[in-house]
């Protein structure tokens, strides 16, 4: 089993910048396909990044390519997502993900149904 603890969300002003953090625990995520996820009230929960499990390959939701960069140190068995340039549209609950596939077979998966581990999220507030 793995345990995912995201920290790091708060209120920030449209502009600013946040960086969220996700804290593994129970087993190694380093062989896990990890990705950051968001979800808004009555809406589905949307893929905002993904990382393969050596870090060497990302992908992004074309809303935050070029604002946001998801990294991970797997000896800190942690994985990151910076948030620059927020905007009031990237107020949600954020989550981070693990998926064990795809860490095997080398893929950044998009479906949140992928995913074997979550974590409780972490509210982001853009104010205008």
């Amino acid at each position: 089993q793995v345990q995912l603890v995201e920290s790091g969300g708060g209120l920030v002003q449209a502009g600013g910048s946040l960086r969220l953090s996700c804290a593994a625990s129970g087993r190694t995520i380093s062989t896990y396909t990890m990705g950051w996820f968001r979800q808004a009230p009555g809406k589905e929960r949307e893929f905002v990044a993904g990382i393969t499990w050596s870090g060497g390959r990302t992908y992004y939701a074309d809303s935050v390519k070029g604002r946001f960069s998801i990294s991970r140190d797997n000896a800190k068995n942690t994985v990151y997502l910076q948030m620059n340039s927020l905007k009031p549209e990237d107020t949600d609950v954020y989550y981070c993900a693990a998926d064990s596939v795809g860490g095997r077979l080398l893929l950044i998966r998009r479906s949140l149904y992928e995913y074997d581990y979550w974590g409780q999220g972490t509210q982001v507030t853009v104010s205008s």
